[in-house]
């Protein structure tokens, strides 16, 4: 199969390797596509609910979702800009930091991040897929899954067209959402009556939109590898973040408007609720088919990004980069479809909690290795980096200790449904622990590192080409 634009081969041929100059293609305007696309879905909508459901009010909710749109959006934003740079997927780079061996730690977690996701991304499609087709939820899930496993056989072109194809839809539908949803309530004396500040649900509203943009840190730049390494960082990182920002902020902060409305209606039955503010009939349905190809996108990423880490793995322990070819690639990403698709069956039941409980977890395993990882690419190596950097050492240990540091610096600080730490009810329930997890990180490893860099500096070798 070939793409009819180019040429070029629709089906991806290269794996977790290099991409050579002469391979190189796209623009940075199907970074902007892609990522706003990613964020207009059911589950950013879900998550900006959260912020409601766990006793934030409306203005200020929106408010701090939007204040850890802006922090979690520079985060992924700087990590996708290493893509056109690097030529790489975004775990195998962090070799640099963690070693060859060592960074099979994050990119472990970072599987069970994606299969996370996509359990969640199934339970919401599920439903979607349910009431269009009039099927059970299960069924419903297990259709999105196959939907998911095609695109993400294909790669990395096929997905950066289902980007600029859901973008659009996502748009269209998230707008007449809107308006219907000014039509059917009073929003003026909903936002006049919800206008309280209370310390401890602000912050909760910051924590899941940084988390959720920082959940997007180990696999951003798997979609910018292919352009042109002459293509300028700063427009990569604009393209990126403003993308992801503000697909994000406009489906959580309908979330936010429809938890609000909905109350307890709302709770268990998200996607009914969800498209039952447009209408019904034909519309509905097109509603339900607009959420469930959303999710596609985001899931399809997902799954591509699990197959990288995945092979980031195998390779670590010898296996060739031209052995994970489409025919692997589709047997890793089914295996783990399944794995994703068992756990959204299971977790039927009880989503909300869950989800919010997930969300947390991944902000406290992944903002130490965003924290290792950025101050190691643009302070110490001032954004260049020699292929001898990704190779040699099994552990580095200054980035796997820092990273550990900062997991364990979180500990005080979290509020989850497993653990709650001995500092949150001194901030009044307040999680803060990503904040505490990135300084300790960073602060650790400079220390570390700091010598090495200046070496750097004056004779570039393994840190920065010269």
């Amino acid at each position: 199969m070939r793409s009819q634009l180019s040429g070029a081969p629709l089906v991806e041929r290269r794996s977790i390797d290099f991409i050579p100059e002469n391979e190189r293609h796209g623009r940075v305007f199907s970074q902007f596509t892609l990522w706003l696309a990613a964020n207009l879905q059911i589950t950013a909508v879900v998550t900006g609910a959260l912020a409601v459901a766990l006793g934030g009010d409306v203005v200020w909710s929106i408010a701090g979702l939007l204040l850890g749109q802006v922090v979690g959006c520079a985060a992924m934003a700087l990590h996708g800009a290493q893509g056109p740079r690097l030529g790489l997927p975004q775990m195998l780079a962090c070799r640099a930091q963690f070693g060859v061996k060592g960074a099979v730690l994050p990119l472990a977690l970072a599987c069970v991040m994606y299969l996370g996701f996509n359990a969640t991304g199934m339970v919401l499609s599920g439903q979607a897929l349910g009431q269009l087709l009039q099927v059970s939820d299960g069924v419903g899930s297990l259709l999105f899954a196959l939907a998911v496993l095609l695109a993400a056989s294909l790669g990395y072109r096929a997905i950066h067209r289902l980007g600029r194809a859901a973008s659009l839809l996502g748009l269209l539908a998230f707008c007449y959402l809107f308006m219907r949803l000014l039509g059917r309530a009073d929003l003026l004396p909903l936002l006049a009556a919800n206008a309280r500040f209370e310390p401890a649900a602000f912050v909760t509203a910051v924590s899941l939109s940084a988390s959720w943009q920082i959940a997007f840190a180990p696999y951003v730049s798997d979609y910018s590898r292919y352009l042109p390494s002459a293509t300028p960082p700063a427009k990569v990182a604009l393209a990126i973040g403003l993308g992801s920002g503000l697909g994000a902020q406009i489906a959580m902060s309908l979330g936010v408007l429809v938890a609000a409305v909905g109350g307890a209606a709302f709770r268990g039955r998200e996607v009914a609720y969800f498209v039952g503010l447009g209408a019904d009939g034909a519309i509905a349905a097109a509603l339900f088919f607009c959420v469930a190809f959303g999710k596609v996108t985001i899931s399809t990423l997902n799954a591509y990004g699990g197959f990288m880490c995945a092979g980031g793995i195998a390779s670590a322990f010898g296996a060739r980069p031209e052995a994970l070819g489409p025919r692997r690639r589709w047997l890793i990403v089914a295996a783990m479809a399944l794995v994703s698709l068992a756990v959204a069956l299971w977790a039927q039941q009880g989503f909300l909690p869950l989800f919010k409980s997930f969300l947390l977890l991944l902000l406290a395993l992944f903002t130490p290795w965003s924290a290792v990882n950025l101050l190691d690419f643009y302070w110490l190596r001032d954004g260049r980096m020699a292929p001898s950097a990704l190779e040699g050492a099994d552990y580095r240990w200054p980035g796997l200790l820092a990273y550990l540091a900062g997991v364990l610096s979180q500990l005080p600080f979290i509020d989850s449904a497993l653990f709650r730490g001995p500092m949150v009810r001194a901030l009044g329930g307040a999680d803060i622990s990503w904040l505490v997890g990135w300084l300790a990180a960073a602060g650790l490893y400079w220390l570390m590192m700091r010598r090495r860099a200046a070496a750097w500096a004056a004779a570039p070798g393994e840190g920065a080409a010269g």
